[in-house]
């Protein structure tokens, strides 16, 4: 266990003795009622920090897992294996992990053939076969990490995709549905067939696997090459004007994306409702709306996203606006942009944007571990809107598993020292959580046993906080699975007098809470926490 002791937030590095208090699964005092001092220290600790930490793990040529294509089934294994203990280490609390890069699968599909990226040839299976995806839940549920599917909607095959398309891809299955532009393959949004076959994948991925979120990316219509010219979608708008179509073409084109994420939305929360939607555009919204002084690419106008109108319906759960942006860059100032996003979300979802990482690099002084550390603390002094729902993404993954410029380093030991929750959604429905109970048990030696309830939904992690002399109070997240939580001696502060417990659900929602004094037995510790 102590490798969870060094996930929850100890930094006791170089400590020589570690207190454990061993507990099972939620009441105290051998299963008498609580007494009144427990019931408030229930109600003094303080609240459980709320943020959503996530980074990305793009499959797409091979740019972050797997680092190539062809690798054996166990350095597949070992990569994924890495990346997630960095997120543990990091207090991250979600992977977003791309599973359709162009079309493709990194999981069995009957819809799509397995990716180039993953095997080295499209439509071969990894030998010995496993299933990626689920592996990634797993391994990832394992640690207390949500496992979201990222999947590009409309992305048909990338520039970085050297060998021939599969029997099963939808470039061969049905051509008409799918464009070459440049060096690309593009789904046609106006092809019946393209917006049935993504909705497909959605609709099977939340079906077949235990997923926390399904999540999308910023290609829409293509990015504009102008050597290139328009994209060639003459014939399904043809077939559109001659249905009695009425609209403009650039209004037809965004209705085209609209109806695709809204049925992504209704259709997964039909499946399942506790599983959210993501979107992460690019960052900068429409023209006619966009503080002054900000410039740029429009999303509106070239990639037919209109992004306001989306948070206005409330057809996402999430916002991941790329602000890859420094904090000086005045015509694409973050925390402008940042004001600006939260300012037009009337239906009030989650705003977590998407940072640079990938940029962090000491040689370049524009760009630094701090400039992100100011980033997010700039989101952390604003309030958000709905109340505590901060958080943000990295891209990508490989900056952080590299520690690029000391990057990891810094965000374990600075911003994200403590763990915390994901924010709560409110607009989506949950059964109460019941509360846990603690058993104090003193042989063969004094713990605190912790039972869930029988009743209500299972939790998905336990929030554990631990009472110091003085009244100082340290926060740990627990995965539920976990029998056993070592609850460790701080070098400063010595062993916790008391134990505060509460169930938390997929979504966030936490139980009441309960309490237990303890009295803790001490171990000599087989190793300290420390950062590689």
């Amino acid at each position: 266990m102590q490798s969870r002791v060094r996930g929850s937030g100890l930094r006791a590095a170089g400590a020589a003795l570690l207190a454990a208090v061993a507990l099972t699964l939620g009441g105290c005092a051998t299963g008498q009622a609580p007494a009144p001092a427990e019931e408030a220290l229930a109600a003094v600790a303080p609240a459980a920090p709320r943020e959503f930490r996530a980074m990305w793990v793009a499959s797409v040529a091979n740019i972050d897992w797997p680092s190539r294509p062809g690798l054996s089934v166990e350095q597949q294994r070992a990569e994924m294996i890495a990346l997630l203990e960095r997120a543990r280490e990091l207090n991250l609390n979600a992977v977003i992990l791309q599973v359709r890069p162009a079309a493709d699968a990194l999981y069995p599909s009957r819809l799509e053939p397995w990716s180039e990226f993953l095997t080295g040839e499209q439509g071969r299976a990894p030998e010995p076969y496993y299933d990626p995806l689920r592996a990634w839940i797993d391994e990832a549920h394992r640690r207390g990490l949500e496992l979201h599917a990222w999947l590009n909607p409309y992305r048909a095959r990338s520039p970085a995709a050297k060998g021939p398309l599969a029997r099963l891809h939808l470039a061969r299955a049905h051509p008409s549905a799918v464009k070459a532009y440049g060096d690309l393959l593009w789904m046609d949004p106006g092809d019946k067939y393209a917006a049935a076959q993504t909705l497909g994948v959605v609709r099977d991925l939340v079906r077949r696997y235990d997923l926390d979120g399904i999540h999308i990316d910023d290609y829409f219509y293509p990015y504009p090459k102008p050597e290139v010219g328009d994209f060639p979608d003459d014939a399904s708008w043809q077939r559109y004007v001659k249905r009695g179509g009425r609209l403009a073409r650039d209004d037809w084109r965004r209705q085209n994306v609209d109806r695709l994420i809204e049925a992504m939305y209704r259709s997964i929360h039909d499946a399942k409702p506790w599983v959210r939607f993501g979107v992460s555009p690019f960052g900068i919204g429409r023209p006619d709306r966009r503080p002054s002084g900000i410039t740029g690419f429009s999303q509106y106008d070239k990639l037919y996203a209109d992004v306001e109108k989306w948070l206005a319906e409330g057809w996402l759960d999430y916002l991941a606006p790329q602000l890859y942006w420094r904090i000086d860059q005045k015509a694409q100032s973050f925390p402008v942009l940042l004001d600006y996003w939260r300012q037009h979300n009337p239906a009030q979802r989650h705003i977590w944007p998407g940072l640079n990482a990938s940029s962090v690099d000491r040689a370049d002084k524009g760009w630094s571990p701090e400039e992100l550390g100011r980033q997010i603390a700039l989101m952390r002094a604003a309030p958000p809107t709905p109340p505590d729902s901060l958080g943000q993404i990295h891209f990508s993954a490989k900056a952080l598993l590299q520690d690029r410029a000391g990057l990891a380093t810094y965000l374990r030991r600075g911003p994200y020292a403590q763990p915390a929750l994901v924010p709560v959604s409110p607009w989506m429905k949950a059964e109460p959580m019941r509360a846990p109970t603690l058993v104090r048990e003193t042989a063969p030696a004094e713990v605190v046993v912790v039972r869930a309830s029988r009743f209500g939904p299972r939790p998905t992690h336990f929030a554990v906080w631990r009472r110091y002399a003085g009244g100082t109070w340290r926060f740990a997240v627990v995965p539920a699975a976990e029998r056993v939580i070592a609850l460790g001696a701080d070098a400063e502060l010595g062993a916790p007098d008391a134990i505060v417990v509460s169930a938390v659900d997929r979504l966030g929602n936490e139980s009441p809470r309960v309490a237990c004094a303890i009295t803790p037995v001490l171990h000599l510790a087989s190793n300290v926490p420390s950062f590689p």
